[in-house]
């Protein structure tokens, strides 16, 4: 357990207070770019604490679009700049169309008399914004913004990533420690019954691991005591799961946690998940995935679906949550699933981490073994959270020397060797970036660790 003050610290985002100082220094998700692809051109955003619109400012070099993200409330009477008329250069406020740029500045004031100029002395406060993988990310942060990392989901073409999210009403921190709790998925995602991994496309957990004919599921719900073990990384930590078959086989899953709230998680031998834990304020969150593929094109169609079907609205709400007990069916719980609350994993981690509070007490807490993946985080993000107030920079921070530094990082799901699976889980990472149609980049320290190894195409 921990103190009531350092629970405080470590999930306190907004402004003036030191994590939200810390977050400020990275690149954050605000929308889908699919949200500003229809005709609404403007999307209220609530992202650290602060009430922002994100709208489409217009098109740049190539052609592709730019957009701005300024304070929501109009400086002129406040109104809601969200519901604003978005014209190219800018943003018009509907109440008196006051115009505002990418920038924040105040372009035109048409109510006023000709040649005022109460334009010259108004400015709203503004944010930069870039495109990336399917998502606009803002820099909400002091001075140069840094450059992005070269993760797989970057470095992948368009066609083969796909992007979505959705809206938890918890702190952010309970959300991303369950994505690096390698034992819970055991139990809080146990299936009794094994579906045929061919119909597994677009689902967790539901596919043949690598290297076997076992489903998941079989896996999780036979091996539930995995020996973790953890890592520490110039990204984060790596967390690897090993539950031991018998003498000669392992089952062998590597993650990441990747600073400062992401995670990067196999799905299947195709597919992998990176995915961020983005503070709305300090009662609500958003994850935020990017599902990049190695092999074929993403069916984004099927995958938008599968997953619309299971969120509602603008905002992105689970139609499972709180205020319907998550679907739970005690005869499902008896006979299918562990939860009773039906098939899709998103619905079981949004039940354990909404049902801490929105802020979990972490006074509380017993922490054990299993926890490792846990407590090695908090003690990075209190680390990252001193340097930052000290004036130092934090991990993961990187201009354009130093931007690809970072790369993959490297994921696998799959059973292997038990004497050797050190060896056997990087040879398969290895083998399927060399195998792809696209240019995947190579960890160094994965690519060091199999320079020996001849990969068969």
């Amino acid at each position: 357990m921990i103190s009531q003050e350092q629970n405080d610290l470590l999930t306190r985002v907004g402004p003036g207070t030191a994590c939200g100082k810390l977050m400020r220094s990275y690149w954050q998700p605000a929308a889908l770019v699919d949200e500003l692809e229809g005709e609404r051109k403007a999307v209220p955003v609530r992202l650290l604490g602060e009430d922002l619109v994100l709208f489409v400012s217009g098109t740049d070099a190539t052609g592709g679009k730019t957009y701005g993200l300024v304070r929501r409330d109009c400086p002129h009477r406040g109104a809601d700049l969200a519901y604003g008329r978005v014209e190219e250069g800018g943003i018009r406020c509907a109440f008196h169309g006051w115009k505002f740029d990418a920038e924040g500045n105040c372009v035109d004031t048409p109510a006023e008399p000709v040649g005022s100029k109460l334009c010259a002395h108004i400015r709203q406060p503004a944010y930069r914004t870039a495109a990336k993988g399917g998502i606009v990310w803002a820099w909400m942060g002091e001075g140069e913004a840094p450059e992005f990392p070269e993760l797989d989901c970057f470095a992948a073409p368009d066609s083969h990533v796909f992007a979505f999210k959705g809206l938890w009403e918890c702190n952010w921190l309970q959300a991303l420690e369950v994505g690096i709790d390698p034992a819970h998925a055991s139990f809080l995602h146990r299936f009794f019954h094994d579906e045929d991994p061919k119909e597994a496309y677009g689902k967790q957990f539901r596919s043949a691991t690598a290297g076997a004919d076992l489903p998941m599921t079989l896996v999780l719900r036979e091996y539930d005591r995995p020996l973790i073990n953890i890592e520490s990384t110039e990204y984060g930590l790596r967390l690897i799961a090993l539950r031991e078959i018998d003498a000669e086989r392992t089952h062998v899953r590597v993650t990441n946690q990747v600073f400062p709230h992401g995670i990067m998680i196999p799905m299947s031998q195709e597919m992998t998940i990176t995915q961020w834990h983005v503070p709305v304020d300090d009662e609500h969150c958003y994850w935020y995935a990017i599902f990049t593929s190695y092999t074929q094109p993403v069916d984004k169609e099927k995958m938008r679906a599968q997953r619309l079907a299971a969120h509602e609205g603008m905002f992105y709400r689970p139609r499972r949550n709180k205020r319907n007990e998550y679907g739970f069916d005690p005869q499902e719980q008896a006979e299918e699933t562990y939860t009773g609350m039906g098939f899709d994993i998103n619905v079981h981690d949004q039940w354990a981490c909404e049902s801490m509070g929105t802020i979990q007490d972490r006074t509380r807490e017993h922490l054990g073994t299993s926890d490792k993946g846990i407590i090695a985080y908090r003690r990075l993000l209190k680390e990252q959270i001193r340097r930052v107030g000290e004036g130092e920079t934090p991990i993961m921070v990187f201009d354009k020397r130093t931007a690809k530094s970072v790369q993959g990082p490297a994921t696998m799901d799959g059973i292997g060797p038990t004497r050797g699976w050190e060896l056997y889980w990087m040879e398969v990472d290895v083998r399927r970036r060399r195998n792809a149609p696209w240019d995947v980049p190579v960890p160094a320290d994965i690519a060091e660790g199999t320079a020996h190894i001849v990969i068969a195409d």
